[in-house]
């Protein structure tokens, strides 16, 4: 997400963090490689026309020119002003009303179906009651698939089918929703290949009939700046009230999430990233600025540990680092912890300065390999797991064979882990604490 655009960025900052004092010479060169870099990564014009605007009327003030480190307040100005453009803070959900509707629009192939089911999963974890609604008979897979989807997260799905006319779809749901106890209606409407009046008129249809506390355009992002064009249609047509984007983990460029709030003056609610069902992160603007200017996002970060971490095993693991006892059995459990969190791409994208080393031929990133440490512990017996130290070539081979490896990938998984047991004996107990609380998962 973000490469080229984070590079392009980097590239200019590094100009202007170059100089000892900045004028106002060498602060235009600098915003018009940042111009460029926007506009090649498809942002609207006339978004990087207003970002340029403010970050000049900011940078050649006296706000950088009484800095100590100008260059460095140039950088923390363009931060500033890019998560004002996309919204400044993060808004949740607002669900009103018994039972609460939301309505998800979009082109087709946007990945509604998709996101209904990850809104309903993400619903289900915040104790509410969602109830998931087909609202696309022209397409019956749509149908099925929800249906699929609302079985694999244990929400309730509308029986409906592709005779019935969308509003009735949606009326009939929403009176079993209210009889059967469901506080949430997700609805899952229609898309076309194009925009068109059909479509608009069934839409305003369906908000009428429902009143919808919630109108969502579920946009792809792989679109860049057609994305806002979609996004202003559909706004003009029914005043949608937040926006999804999807397949931000394929955007390599990011125009869509940088222009789509200033041109809708909507905000981008939640982003997709990933094809599973929990891949779906609430749109948080400065923690997404830091992460395109290569700053990383910490906070997500610790999110996405608390979230996976188990409090009551990290205390009793950390009882086992104090006292020494950390096994090839607590290993493994630590790497199926991180599988959890996502790929190591995206978590190490999140820490400051690591997205640089993506740029180092010896820096490879691979997922792939904690599968297979997994694999080489499993194949171990329980006397193994406890005490490596009875590893013996022949025992090694057995554990390459079962695990599907090689005797060379278990011997640096031994090697690995023993430097790991070496760099704990070290921590102090200010990182013991960090990892209890779930901010230290190895």
């Amino acid at each position: 997400m973000f490469e080229n655009l984070t590079e392009k960025l980097n590239t200019a900052f590094k100009t202007l963090t170059g100089h000892g004092t900045l004028t106002e010479k060498n602060i235009e060169a600098g915003l018009k490689d940042i111009r460029i870099a926007l506009l090649e990564a498809d942002v609207h014009y006339k978004v990087v026309k207003q970002l340029i605007s403010a970050i000049r009327q900011r940078a050649i003030g006296q706000e950088v020119m009484r800095s100590l480190t100008p260059g460095q307040q140039v950088v923390k100005i363009v931060n500033e002003e890019l998560a004002r453009l996309m919204g400044s803070s993060h808004e949740k959900l607002h669900l009103t009303g018994h039972p609460a509707v939301v309505m998800l629009v979009g082109l087709q192939g946007s990945g509604k179906t998709t996101t209904a089911a990850k809104l309903a999963k993400l619903l289900v974890t915040e104790h509410r009651k969602p109830y998931l609604v087909p609202a696309d008979p022209y397409r019956p897979a749509a149908i099925d698939q929800l249906k699929t989807l609302g079985d694999r997260i244990g929400a309730g799905v509308f029986p409906a089918s592709s005779q019935m006319d969308p509003v009735q779809i949606c009326s009939e749901a929403l009176g079993r929703a209210c009889q059967e106890g469901f506080d949430t209606l997700l609805i899952d409407t229609a898309g076309r290949l194009h925009i068109n009046e059909p479509l608009m008129e069934e839409l305003q249809r369906i908000k009428k009939g429902v009143h919808p506390s919630e109108i969502l355009l579920v946009a792809d992002a792989m679109t860049g700046q057609d994305a806002v064009n979609i996004g202003k249609a559909f706004n003009d047509a029914l005043d949608i009230s937040g926006i999804i984007l999807t397949k931000m983990e394929g955007d390599a460029r990011g125009g869509a999430a940088i222009s789509i709030r200033a041109v809708t003056s909507k905000p981008i609610k939640f982003v997709g990233v990933g094809e599973k069902l929990d891949a779906i992160e609430p749109f948080h603007p400065e923690r997404m600025a830091s992460r395109i200017l290569g700053m990383g996002d910490i906070l997500s970060l610790i999110e996405k540990a608390q979230k996976t971490v188990d409090e009551n095993k990290a205390r009793e693991l950390e009882k086992r680092l104090r006292e020494s006892q950390f096994t090839l059995e607590d290993f493994r459990d630590q790497m199926i912890q991180i599988r959890k969190m996502g790929s190591l791409e995206d978590l190490l994208a999140m820490i400051p300065g690591m997205g640089k080393l993506k740029k180092l031929k010896q820096f490879k990133v691979d997922d792939s390999k904690l599968v297979r440490i997994t694999a080489i512990i499993d194949s171990m017996t329980v006397e193994e797991r406890r005490n490596q130290n009875i590893m013996n070539a022949s025992r090694r081979k057995r554990v390459a064979k079962g695990s599907g490896t090689t005797v060379q990938e278990v011997n640096q998984l031994l090697k690995n882990y023993s430097q790991v047991q070496k760099m704990l004996k070290k921590l102090n107990k200010r990182s013991f604490r960090a990892f209890r609380a779930g901010m230290l998962p190895f």
